[in-house]
């Protein structure tokens, strides 16, 4: 469901948070079709049996009128959803380059924030991130663009020592195209 033109009318971030159970994203979906919202983009996970999608749409239906609709899903109180408009933006077009991230180990805080302050440090965007944990073990694995003059060795030094420091493991490697 994608629009080519960006004349699509406004432009809506949309969240829906809470109780997983089956047909959320049905329900979430159906009822912006109806308002004839075009589904831009995405992204859903569980976390810890939690629900967490956000979608950005296009069309030309305000924010009440969306928040309207969508209401009768947090009716119960199970659910929260937010509506909130956004500018039109092009996406960013990678002039650099992709890799993969992973750290594992034992939990403890600190992990993701000194793993991602060190992608930051060369210039880098954390694109796509997602974090694990099953019982003591950690696991973050993010999608990671660097900028074409981007120092990969100095990073991969920094995130090494970094996780060092934090008792984990940590790798940088090139993504394939496949993987993204």
């Amino acid at each position: 469901m994608t629009d080519a033109g960006t004349d699509a009318g406004t432009l809506h971030a949309i969240t829906v948070l809470g109780h997983d159970r089956p047909g959320i994203i049905a329900e979430t979906t159906a009822r912006l079709a109806d308002l004839g919202l075009n589904i831009e983009d995405t992204s859903m996970t569980l976390l810890r049996g939690h629900f967490a999608m956000t979608l950005i749409c296009a069309g030309t239906a305000t924010d009440a009128e969306v928040e309207a609709a969508l209401a009768p899903l947090a009716a119960d109180g199970s659910l929260t959803v937010t509506v909130r408009e956004v500018p039109h933006e092009e996406p960013a077009h990678a002039s650099g380059s992709q890799w993969l991230l992973s750290v594992h180990g034992g939990d403890r805080p600190g992990i993701l924030s000194g793993v991602a302050a060190e992608v930051a440090r060369v210039g880098g965007n954390i694109t796509d991130l997602t974090t694990r944990l099953a019982g003591d073990l950690y696991l973050v694995v993010a999608e990671v663009a660097l900028p074409a003059d981007a120092d990969v060795a100095a990073l991969e030094a920094a995130v090494r020592a970094t996780a060092e420091r934090l008792g984990v493991g940590a790798t940088l490697r090139p993504a394939e195209a496949d993987e993204l």
